[in-house]
């Protein structure tokens, strides 16, 4: 199927016409993002964590300390809510009302699976270090047994996963469009810098 099938969760009630489930959308977005957001209910209070994800095939895939409160929560049965985020420009409109944002982003909902087979589990290291720089799993040395036994690795399904954009420039009232004042879109992107080594290195 090339869509996600739309929940009571998913599907948008506010500007629905920003809202997709085109499988395309959803995995470029989630591929493109650097970070996500993990939400969870802990003891009775909301928690959101920031932390690295990747995807693989229809997964979506986090990593953290092994036996932490983030991985314990989830593995006993607590839902979460993992989102990721874009934003590609403020939108400066006429009126102070009309300024937006233009962006992409992705809301996953679901429990995820420990991820417990060591190669698959390889494999996922791997994944994650060529996102963040491709080529680079088969150069670094690959974690030894201490390391693997001492991070998690879980497993969103993507069954429960909505996008949602904005893109163009900002919508005025037409009796505002007289008002003497710049009014357009500020692009914004995240770019990486010059290298920076590390002065330990080997040359």
């Amino acid at each position: 199927m090339d869509a996600y099938s739309p929940t009571p969760r998913t599907q948008l009630k506010r500007l629905p016409t920003r809202g997709s489930h085109d499988r395309a959308v959803v995995h470029a977005i989630l591929d493109e993002a650097p970070l996500c957001h993990v939400g969870f209910v802990r003891g009775g209070s909301p928690v959101v964590i920031p932390t690295t994800h990747w995807r693989m095939g229809e997964e979506l895939f986090i990593h953290m300390a092994n036996k932490s409160h983030m991985m314990r929560e989830l593995l006993d049965g607590a839902e979460a809510c993992v989102t990721v985020s874009l934003i590609d420009g403020w939108v400066l409109a006429r009126s102070a009302f009309h300024h937006s944002v233009n962006y992409r982003s992705v809301v996953v909902f679901g429990r995820p699976r420990l991820v417990t087979d060591a190669a698959e589990k390889r494999a996922a290291f791997d994944a994650l270090i060529e996102k963040i720089a491709p080529g680079r799993s088969a150069e670094v040395r690959p974690p030894n047994e201490v390391e693997m036994r001492a991070t998690a690795v879980l497993a969103f399904p993507l069954d429960e996963v909505s996008a949602k954009t904005r893109s163009g420039p900002p919508k005025d009232d037409a009796e505002d469009m007289t008002v003497p004042v710049w009014a357009g879109v500020v692009p914004l992107s995240l770019a990486a810098g010059t290298p920076i080594p590390d002065e330990t290195a080997a040359e």
